[in-house]
């Protein structure tokens, strides 16, 4: 099997190419043959008509003298190529070949009434003869003008020869061509394996350039290029990730180790040591739930989740998420209510939506102001099941909004980091959402407050 695609496009074309030549071949020598041949008869038809109405006009004039009349009518007409025979009653009155005249005599009586005869004996490849009949008194005369298939055969064999040579030569030069093509035509596609080859990790915001090549190939690199846009987002992503994890693990390694330095610089007491213990303690909390947070992310990324589906009622697990974060919320003044007003029957993995709902209530907790308020919702629409969480808070200014469910993004850095958020709690509920076929939102206006929600499709 070929492997050089340049060198499979040019044998695939050469192959058509010596199919259409051969078909043409064989139809235009058919046809060829047929046009030589009727020429030919039309050719004799009105030598034999001539020569009949010759010997009409001299039978009228030399007063029926069939012979003499005979005579005449072929000596008029020696110069003709095509030979003349006149004969009745079964002689030859009179012949422009005399040596094979004689030949015809069965090719004629066989013939009948036909105007057309192959003369078998006449010539090596015999001949073509067309008769017409001329009537005379008490009888006919008979004038044949015939031709030898000799020189017809002769242009049939030239022709085949110049397509048996010819066609070799043809393929040849439409082999060297459709080579020229394929290799013209594919240049693009070399063009673009170099500058591929050139792009890296470190340079994935380079695209390739083709020029004005064709449709086809532009489309190609089009798709490149969406792929390599997609690439660079997806590594700018990866790397703002690990920068940004990084960076959370370091806080709270640093506040363990700084706690463990202090600790062990001298002897202290009982509650110093029991101090700095629940710091560490509290620290390696913070530590835990990141690294568990970015775990479930990991395994969200590799598609290695599967979920656990069970009947449920939403109501019922907005209520629970709801009292469970009421001490937070208690610990802040913040007023958290729960508005589940009948049961909302609903199909998903129970402890996903669980830390859906809670994490929406933590980050509501967090940015609303002490004092404060907290609401948490569950309508259910025609076609769909919504669960919200509003608060009081600052809101989002609207060039925010589109980026609070990314990975490590806060609003407020450092606000966010102080109250224990890692930035991830958003991300991880609109991971949730879509894995149970629903989307993630936010309605926010500056100094009115936030409203998430989550809708899903039922």
């Amino acid at each position: 099997m070929i492997r050089n695609f340049r060198l499979r496009l040019t044998a695939w074309y050469l192959a058509f190419f010596t199919l259409l030549l051969a078909v043409f071949g064989f139809l235009f020598y058919g046809m060829f043959s047929n046009a030589m041949r009727e020429r030919l008869d039309e050719t004799l038809r009105s030598e034999a008509a001539t020569a009949a109405g010759l010997l009409a006009d001299e039978i009228t004039e030399l007063h029926g003298d069939l012979p003499a009349a005979a005579a005449e009518a072929v000596e008029e007409m020696k110069f003709r190529t095509t030979t003349l025979v006149i004969y009745s009653g079964g002689r030859v009155l009179a012949s422009s070949d005399t040596g094979r005249s004689r030949d015809l005599a069965e090719a004629v009586r066989l013939a009948g009434q036909s105007d057309l005869v192959e003369a078998s004996g006449y010539g090596h490849r015999g001949a073509r003869a067309a008769i017409r009949r001329v009537p005379v008194d008490g009888g006919e005369a008979i004038a044949v003008a015939l031709e030898p298939l000799d020189a017809l055969a002769d242009e049939m064999r030239i022709t085949r020869r110049i397509l048996l040579f010819g066609f070799p030569l043809l393929i040849a030069l439409a082999g060297l061509g459709g080579y020229a093509v394929a290799t013209r035509s594919l240049a693009p596609l070399g063009w673009m394996a170099r500058q591929a080859h050139e792009i890296g990790g470190e340079s994935l915001h380079k695209r390739l350039e083709i020029g004005d090549a064709a449709d086809e190939l532009t489309t190609l690199a089009a798709s490149f290029n969406e792929l390599l846009a997609r690439l660079d987002q997806s590594f700018e992503t990866m790397r703002r990730f690990v920068a940004d994890a990084s960076h959370e693990l370091r806080t709270p390694l640093s506040v363990i180790r700084g706690e463990a330095d202090v600790a062990l610089t001298r002897e202290r007491s009982a509650s110093e040591y029991k101090q700095s213990l629940a710091v560490i303690l509290d620290e390696s909390r913070r530590l835990s739930r990141l690294v568990d947070d970015l775990l479930n992310l990991a395994r969200a990324d590799s598609g290695h989740v599967k979920l656990r589906l069970e009947d449920l009622y939403l109501n019922d697990l907005v209520a629970e998420c709801c009292r469970s974060a009421r001490t937070a919320a208690e610990a802040r003044n913040i007023a958290l209510e729960c508005a589940c007003p009948g049961d909302v029957p609903f199909r998903g993995d129970e402890d996903l939506l669980r830390r859906m709902v809670t994490n929406l209530l933590e980050n509501a907790i967090r940015h609303a102001p002490e004092g404060g308020r907290v609401e948490a919702s569950v309508e259910a629409e025609p076609g769909a099941i919504r669960v919200q969480v509003s608060d009081n808070g600052p809101g989002i200014p609207p060039e925010e909004a589109a980026r609070v469910f990314e990975r490590f993004y806060r609003v407020d850095e450092a606000r966010s980091r102080r109250e224990g958020g890692f930035g991830l709690g958003l991300a991880i509920v609109k991971w949730i959402a879509e894995v149970h076929k629903g989307e993630a939102g936010v309605i926010s206006k500056p100094g009115a407050g936030s409203t998430f929600f989550v809708t899903f499709r039922v």
